[in-house]
């Protein structure tokens, strides 16, 4: 494998998703309620939000090998520090370099923004790191669902919904809600997957926490409460926002019921892959249910 390789697979590109998925939906949801998009915002939002989510990554790869998370029993996609390919202090150093590159993106945003961006980019570059490091790592006390919920639903759809309009509402709350359920569903697969070999480590993820039944059930949640958000729509008689988006509805229902039937295994390994669609199919349907 060479270097380059390597450090891609570090970067776990098909989870990137859940940085572009709220960029998708705030944009939908801006030009839906006859906003004009600066669309410069738009791109340095999701270069900033990409290095961010790429450096948390590394700090999880790093971190987990370190803490003995990851070992070589891992049933889910080999980490590059576990497997000796780069040391822990070449993927921690290559992960602030990403967060270095956040905040450079950021600056014009928070230069547009003020004082609000500036504590959404500083918060989340320090919970990118907190998320596996530092004395109270977020993923082992069972606080991960909770940050994707918040940084990668509500605090990215408000933020840029921010940027772009200089307001905040109920209808960005609602969109950051519905996607930060379906940010979620990812992190609540992955680690019902590894709920076996986190309980060796004493890894408290919510899913050790629920245990198999309750994290299944917690995964069936995050899949369908973006339904249920769609109610707001219907009661503002926005339908066609409610109505698009149930398109993607039968993969919801296929995702879960192979959770339901599967042990936790590698076969999640394809439905990680599944719910990363998913998601992204929902967050594209919402916008175009948006500009109807």
């Amino acid at each position: 494998m060479t270097n380059i390789r390597a450090w891609i697979l570090a970067a776990r590109p098909k989870t990137l998703s859940a940085s572009l998925v709220p960029i998708i939906a705030t944009v939908g949801l801006v030009r839906g309620l006859g906003y004009s998009i600066e669309w410069w915002i738009v791109v340095f939002a999701l270069l900033s939000s990409f290095c961010i989510q790429i450096g948390t990554n590394l700090v999880n790869d790093a971190m987990d090998f370190k803490k003995g998370a990851d070992t070589e029993t891992r049933i889910g996609p080999k980490r590059v520090t576990q497997q000796g390919i780069f040391t822990f202090k070449q993927v921690m150093l290559v992960a602030s370099l990403f967060f270095l590159l956040s905040a450079f993106f950021g600056i014009p945003l928070v230069i547009k923004g003020g004082m609000p961006i500036l504590a959404i980019g500083v918060v989340s570059i320090l919970m990118g790191y907190a998320y596996t490091s530092g004395p109270m790592p977020l993923a082992y006390h069972g606080l991960g669902d909770l940050f994707v919920i918040l940084f990668f639903g509500l605090i990215a759809v408000g933020g840029l919904f921010y940027l772009l309009t200089d307001v905040y509402n109920t209808a960005a709350l609602i969109v950051g809600l519905q996607i930060g359920f379906l940010s979620t569903v990812l992190i609540a697969i992955n680690n019902l997957r590894d709920i076996n070999t986190d309980k060796l480590v004493n890894k408290k993820t919510l899913a050790v926490r629920l245990g198999l039944s309750g994290g299944r059930l917690w995964i069936g949640f995050l899949i369908f409460a973006p339904f249920l958000g769609g109610y707001y729509w219907l009661s503002i008689q926005r339908y066609w926002v409610y109505i698009v988006p149930l398109l993607a509805f039968p993969l919801g229902i296929f995702i879960a019921k192979r959770i339901f039937r599967t042990e936790p295994s590698s076969e999640y390994n394809k439905y990680l892959a599944m719910s990363s669609g998913y998601s992204l199919i929902f967050s594209i349907l919402l916008a175009i249910g948006f500009q109807i």
